[in-house]
């Protein structure tokens, strides 16, 4: 199982960006998705999930500004990014498992449930 991600960048604060974790090589109607960040000096953090179900799962640092979609044709997952904050600066990663009831809005954020990793992309938010 591959993921790749792409685009991130350099922006100014307010910005926007669009990442997208392609899946090729596996069927994304039965996969959860979620994307995450890692910032230098800080744990990995859970940012926004989408599950085969149809749920979305947001941190509360990036509700309102993120959306996550998906687009199971193409097996991609999108994540837009809207008013980008300098502390919004990490690589980003997306992960990938099959869909299980273990997979819910209370476990979505815990890199432990994900088998499955892409290499990261940077996203940096400076003046």
């Amino acid at each position: 199982v591959q993921l790749q991600a792409s685009g991130g960048g350099l922006v100014q604060p307010g910005s926007s960006l669009r990442l997208s974790c392609a899946t090729p090589g596996f069927i994304l109607d039965f996969y959860v998705v979620t994307w995450f960040r890692l910032a230098p000096g800080k744990e990995r953090e859970g940012v926004s999930c989408s599950s085969s179900d149809g749920s979305t799962y947001y941190a509360e640092t990036v509700k309102g500004r993120f959306t996550i979609t998906r687009d199971n044709p193409n097996n991609v997952v999108y994540l837009q990014m809207n008013s980008l904050k300098p502390e919004d600066t990490a690589v980003y990663y997306c992960a990938a498992s099959r869909w299980n009831r273990a997979l819910d809005g209370t476990t979505w954020y815990r890199p432990d449930k994900y088998p499955y990793w892409g290499q990261g992309t940077l996203v940096t938010v400076s003046s």
